[in-house]
């Protein structure tokens, strides 16, 4: 079965290519002493999977970005999507943008979300 006659349309016209931005990364050293069961030095930074600065573009908010964190995507996935069909959030300075964050609460990360295109 064929894709729906707008998508095309659709995807060209409406929604807007958006680049992630990796803000911060955080740890939350006594919740990792307290509760985590890796053995985590303190050398530890954070998240290793992404880095500080690292930016991602998605052109469909259905498709992970390659080399981006699958359970930061599962966590972020409705804020890029807001923001590629033109949606801005009423407290942010700017619009389209988000600030948005994976949902690991020992180690999470930050990410900016932001419109590229009009």
């Amino acid at each position: 079965m064929g894709k729906f006659p707008l998508h095309k349309t659709l995807k060209s016209e409406v929604m807007a290519v958006c680049r992630i931005t990796v803000l911060k990364k955080m740890i939350n050293r006594d919740l990792v002493d307290k509760y985590c069961s890796l053995d985590l030095s303190d050398q530890c930074l954070g998240c290793s999977l992404l880095a500080v600065g690292e930016e991602f573009l998605v052109e469909d908010h259905n498709t992970i970005p390659e080399g981006f964190c699958a359970w930061a995507w599962g966590d972020i996935q409705k804020d890029v999507t807001h923001i590629m069909f033109d949606g801005s959030y009423p407290w942010m300075k700017q619009p389209g943008i988000a600030i948005s964050s994976c949902s690991d609460g020992l180690m999470p990360v930050i990410f900016k979300v932001e419109k590229l295109n009009s």
